[in-house]
């Protein structure tokens, strides 16, 4: 049996709705859930590999590797990233910035942006994102992802609204990973050839996903979305690790080894296979 862990927001639609149509594996046991849980169930050895949050891995190295050219990532734009603000950036010292909990690594890279880039420093809290669609007095913004970003988004609410992988391209030059498949090393040590079929299919996924973006827009967000802006939103987002996305992703862990918020062993990136 090999446990498998997929995240549950359209931005996997590509590969995850193939994947379901066309992959019937009884042996393959596909657990769906936020980014944040899969860290946790992946790191408990309750999953063998999945698409976390691309800092799980930087936190935990020894655990894992990371599955070649398979990534949830963007050159610019995301669409599903936002720090939704009620001043400017500038402006956020000492106010409170409420951070989903259902990204760890959308969490680091808002507080590199702010702390790093921005030079300030608020105070955070985690909370529920989910209904808060005005802006709250007590709160000076919000970090939201996923499918509730792009509600809050479309209804356009906030004055100021940014973009983290649009911003973090524009300030790096590179790309950004949030999401990778990693897979644990005692999995890889024990069964290589299933690892191996695994890649594949997800590789298979993605070809065939990529050639019909269009047909999990028509019913995953109908209620607040419009469809076609939901497959612009799709075109954004890139599903590969080559060479500078894996730059991307040395760039990110620098940042969070420098600033004590991940292990440097997080460094030289361990691919499987070796390509």
């Amino acid at each position: 049996m090999a446990r498998i862990g997929m995240v549950n927001y359209i931005n996997t639609a590509p590969i995850y709705e193939v994947w379901k149509a066309t992959i019937n594996r009884p042996d393959w046991q596909v657990t769906e859930a936020p980014p944040s849980a899969l860290n946790r169930l992946l790191a408990a050895g309750e999953l063998d590999l999945g698409f976390v949050s691309s800092y799980e891995y930087a936190a935990r190295p020894a655990k894992y590797r990371i599955l070649a050219d398979l990534s949830i990532s963007a050159t610019g734009p995301v669409g599903s990233v936002f720090l939704f603000s009620t001043v400017a950036p500038a402006e956020l010292t000492g106010r409170l910035v409420l951070l989903t909990g259902q990204s760890d690594t959308s969490i680091r890279l808002v507080r590199i942006i702010l702390e790093e880039f921005f030079h300030v420093r608020p105070e955070y809290v985690v909370g529920e994102i989910s209904g808060r669609r005005e802006p709250d007095g007590k709160i000076g913004a919000v970090l939201a992802i996923g499918d509730e970003a792009l509600r809050i988004k479309f209804e356009n609410r906030y004055p100021v609204q940014i973009d983290l992988a649009e911003f973090w391209h524009q300030t790096t030059g590179l790309p950004f990973v949030f999401s990778i498949c990693a897979i644990r090393e005692d999995f890889v040590r024990s069964e290589p050839e299933t690892a191996l079929a695994i890649r594949d299919a997800l590789l298979h996924c993605r070809a065939a996903g990529l050639e019909r973006t269009i047909a999990p827009c028509k019913t995953a967000l109908a209620d607040s979305v419009d469809p076609a802006a939901c497959f612009r939103y799709l075109q954004g987002i890139e599903y590969d690790l080559g060479p500078t996305k894996q730059q991307a992703l040395e760039k990110f862990f620098t940042y969070l080894i420098s600033r004590n918020e991940a292990d440097e062993q997080a460094l030289p990136l361990k691919i499987f296979p070796a390509i």
